[in-house]
């Protein structure tokens, strides 16, 4: 694994970042031709659900958070709906998920938020997101990339665990772990090499038993269980 000194850094080893930035290509190179439809799997219409649905798929599976989206959105279309009916309703309104009463109180505090800060729109930026109650650079980031096509690196768990895996960082942490792959991943590749890897994530290279026979960048991944 490569060493790093200093938040989004990996120290004075140009040689080996220019390396990393090198094996980027053949990464989405390969992996495009397995995943070649690689997206999210929450099914929304706009930033505003998909903000909705990443708050609610916190430890809870994207299948059953869609199953819910397709009533949750009639009634719930805008920030200020959410904000218009009491606690105890919205509670009701998504008890499928789990902890779903802390989740009642996120879309209420954070949907005061898009209305305080944003009049009522989602932004366009991560960092300006991240100014809303509950809402970190994960979520923010999946909404820029997802919804608004922009360049974003969603560091959620499969994409940690592929890219500890493949040696393109050594942290463990997620905010770090998208800083270093800033560093190496093109702007206008980061999204689509997000959602390859999320992908890849869940589908070969799981947590438990990843099936490294099927997997096309094995050669060039340090965890691999086999050789090509």
């Amino acid at each position: 694994m490569v060493q790093r000194k200093g938040k989004g850094s990996r120290g004075k080893d140009p040689q080996r970042t220019q390396e990393l930035k090198n094996r980027i290509g053949r990464i989405l190179s390969e992996l495009e031709k397995i995943h070649p439809d690689a997206r999210l799997e929450l099914e929304y219409s706009n930033a505003f659900e998909l903000l909705i649905e990443a708050i609610l798929a916190a430890q809870e599976s994207d299948k059953k958070v869609n199953e819910l989206a397709k009533t949750l959105f009639k009634k719930y279309r805008t920030p200020e709906d959410v904000l218009s009916v009491p606690l105890e309703e919205l509670e009701k309104d998504i008890s499928s998920v789990n902890f779903y009463r802390r989740k009642a109180k996120l879309l209420k505090n954070c949907c005061q938020g898009l209305v305080e800060m944003f009049g009522g729109e989602v932004p366009k930026s991560v960092d300006e997101m991240v100014k809303l109650p509950g809402v970190g650079r994960k979520t923010a980031n999946m909404v820029i990339g997802g919804a608004y096509g922009l360049p974003a690196i969603i560091v959620d768990r499969h994409v940690m665990r592929v890219s500890q895996r493949i040696g393109l960082t050594d942290q463990k942490d997620p905010d770090k772990i998208e800083f270093q792959l800033m560093e190496i991943i093109p702007s206008e590749q980061r999204t689509k090499f997000s959602f390859l890897l999320l992908n890849h994530g869940k589908s070969i290279c799981t947590a438990r038993d990843p099936k490294c026979q099927e997997c096309p960048i094995c050669d060039i991944c340090d965890s691999c269980k086999i050789k090509l």
